[in-house]
């Protein structure tokens, strides 16, 4: 609810007025091919009616000229014309205070202002804010960080796998090497658990090969 005050000789008072209020995003950063959400919340002091309707437009960057992208009242109307023509979906929710759309497969061409105007009769919109939208393509260093997160997530447990394995490996070497030159004979059922281990860590090997072939695939798909 929008307030204007009146000075007094004996103070100020407040006056309520009819409006909506509005809640945007100053700046809003994406990448190229990447669907970006255009944030627009209202308030109203009146209830969501048929008689609702919003508009979206856009300004270029060094431009005064602003074109409509989207309107809505009760359905949905996209714009079918220019640059966003079938890229502008609903995203919002009017009776939850949401305005909200969505651009897709943006591109360096679609920087500029955007703004959002409410209109929920007898509310009125007022002093409506804008979104400086910037599109920029994603740079080596972002696409490292993802490779660099898959690896943790993969790789790290795969190496701590290797390291339990070669230790028990080195056990095992050990203490064969004990026994035969003490000329100790291993029982049945030893025979037995050390086939067991084999399998074992045979089974973690594979387990390891697994994983890395996960990564590799991963990573091509990153890039």
């Amino acid at each position: 609810m929008q307030q204007r005050g009146a000075a007094g000789s004996r103070g100020c008072a407040l006056f309520p007025l009819l409006g909506v209020l509005f809640f945007q995003d100053a700046h809003v950063r994406g990448y190229v091919g990447e669907k970006i959400k255009l944030k627009c919340t209202f308030k109203s002091t009146s209830d969501v009616t048929d008689k609702l309707t919003i508009d979206w437009t856009y300004r270029p960057p060094s431009s005064s000229r602003t074109v409509s992208i989207f309107h809505y009242q009760s359905f949905q109307y996209p714009t079918t014309a220019g640059t966003f023509r079938d890229r502008i979906s609903w995203v919002g929710n009017v009776y939850k205070g949401d305005a909200s759309i969505s651009i897709s497969n943006p591109t360096i061409k679609d920087n500029g202002t955007f703004s959002c105007a409410v209109k929920n009769p007898p509310d009125v919109h007022h002093n409506i804010p804008m979104t400086e939208l910037t599109v920029t393509e994603r740079g080596f260093g972002t696409m490292l960080s993802s490779v660099a997160l898959l690896s943790i997530l993969v790789f790290v447990p795969s190496a701590v796998v290797v390291a339990l394995l070669l230790v028990r490996m080195g056990r095992k070497a050990a203490g064969l090497k004990k026994r035969s030159r003490s000329g100790y004979k291993k029982s049945s059922i030893e025979v037995s658990d050390d086939t067991d281990q084999e399998e074992e860590e045979a089974c973690m090997a594979r387990l390891c090969v697994h994983c890395a072939e996960c990564l590799d695939s991963d990573y091509e798909e990153t890039y």
